[in-house]
């Protein structure tokens, strides 16, 4: 991914912190909250440009938390373990189920760089003039302009929550000079806004973004501690193909060991020898069909 990086020193500690001020304020005004927003996309802008952020990793999780949002407001019980499961587990000829449709859309759509193109292999059975009518829906600041799409997808198909959210995210990346979309407005919103027109459904997405741009903040900073530790930890692996391994680990949010580029019997090896030195975790609290993640 691209963000735009500081000629910063590597350390982990002077990645920045979000003001207190940004959490702390009470904003009731539309003026007052985009005034907010703004400064917490800012913030997690110069945070993202950082290098010892992993973006893919980054994105993976958040395109957990945004379908985790998704499936809730459709009214599903699925929450993110289930939704690991239903996408990890699948066997070949296997369907993912309609949590697991959406937890797909979300990683397709954050793993691609935004385009017309990529937004309609996300999104299936959505005509690409469809996708770029919608995102030119959107005008002007990129908060405002990620709003008007949503509206824009909702008006003409009242339940496609999952495109309106995936396209108002793109919407908000080009806006923001992002080649990447980043999930956020999904697990900032309540179901109720996504029904809201106009001034109202800014300033929700405005409050959606203030929360949501905090977590991602947060989370960069976990994932770049966690990140450096699997590094620092590599060099002791001896397995052939560990290096490759530890790449998966450090891009995607869940790896099954029989994904891992190893025998099998490896794989669950380096995974054990990985949990032991704290550098990945298990996922599932399972025995059998485990998941290890950073």
């Amino acid at each position: 991914m691209t963000f735009s990086r500081p000629d910063h020193t590597s350390d982990l500690d002077t990645l920045p912190r979000m003001p207190a001020w940004v959490t702390s304020a009470r904003a009731e005004t539309l003026e007052d909250v985009a005034f907010l927003s703004g400064a917490a996309l800012n913030h997690l802008h110069l945070v993202l440009g950082r290098v010892e952020v992993p973006q893919a990793l980054l994105s993976d999780r958040l395109a957990l938390r945004a379908a985790e949002a998704c499936v809730a407001f459709s009214g599903r019980p699925e929450r993110a373990g289930e939704l690991r499961d239903a996408v990890h587990l699948l066997r070949p000829g296997d369907l993912p189920g309609p949590a697991g449709e959406t937890y797909l859309s979300w990683r397709r759509s954050a793993e691609r760089p935004v385009s017309i193109k990529a937004l309609g292999r996300t999104l299936a059975g959505l005509e690409p003039g469809q996708i770029a009518t919608w995102l030119d829906a959107g005008q002007g600041a990129p908060v405002g302009r990620a709003a008007m799409v949503l509206e824009a997808v909702l008006r003409e198909a009242p339940r496609a929550d999952v495109a309106g959210l995936i396209l108002a995210d793109a919407a908000l990346a080009q806006a923001l000079g992002w080649d990447h979309l980043v999930p956020l407005l999904a697990s900032g919103l309540k179901r109720a806004d996504l029904r809201k027109q106009g001034d109202d459904l800014r300033l929700a997405c405005h409050r959606a973004l203030v929360s949501s741009a905090v977590e991602a903040v947060r989370l960069s900073t976990e994932l770049a501690r966690r990140a450096a530790h699997l590094k620092a930890v590599a060099p002791k692996l001896r397995a052939k193909g560990a290096g490759d391994a530890v790449e998966m680990f450090l891009t995607h949010d869940a790896v099954a060991p029989s994904a891992l580029p190893l025998p099998d019997r490896a794989a669950r090896r380096l995974c054990d020898r990985l949990v032991d030195l704290g550098a990945v975790r298990e996922l599932t609290g399972r025995d059998t069909f485990r998941l290890y993640g950073v």
